[in-house]
């Protein structure tokens, strides 16, 4: 059993890997809160992170705010619950419309590997810990 886990932590952690050298090259991500951008920077997230839900933010507010960065690309990266998967959806139809590259691979892999587990990207760094503990 803790092989597999064992392995389970190594895929997160390379999809986090990935997910911070593209952060690095300041893509920007966009998530739901502020607790997910702080558990973000706990895996090495540096570059340009965007909250939807921060300040009264309406779903157009958040695509202007996009729209300003000047990003030809972003990454989303909402919860895996019903309404993330609805918010991602949404939001990659609106991005292709502004012409803006939608990235989703991040968000597919991570669902794939967490969805059973956890449903919101802020309790990432809590599920690593504690499959860590249980992979030893």
């Amino acid at each position: 059993m803790s092989t597999r886990l064992k392995e389970k932590e190594e895929k997160i952690q390379h999809v986090l890997e990935a997910l911070a050298e593209e952060s690095a090259r300041k893509i920007p991500v966009i998530v739901e809160g502020k607790n997910d951008v702080d558990v973000l920077r706990q895996f090495g997230v540096s570059g340009p992170v965007l909250c939807l839900k921060t300040g009264g933010k309406s779903f157009c507010d958040a695509l202007y705010e996009v729209e300003q960065t000047g990003a030809q690309e972003v990454i989303l990266l909402l919860d895996f619950d019903r309404r993330g998967r609805e918010g991602t959806r949404r939001l990659k139809q609106n991005l292709e419309r502004a012409q803006v590259k939608p990235n989703t691979v991040f968000w597919r892999s991570l669902s794939a590997l967490l969805a059973r587990d956890i449903q919101c990207i802020e309790g990432l760094g809590a599920y690593m810990e504690t499959l860590k503990r249980k992979a030893m």
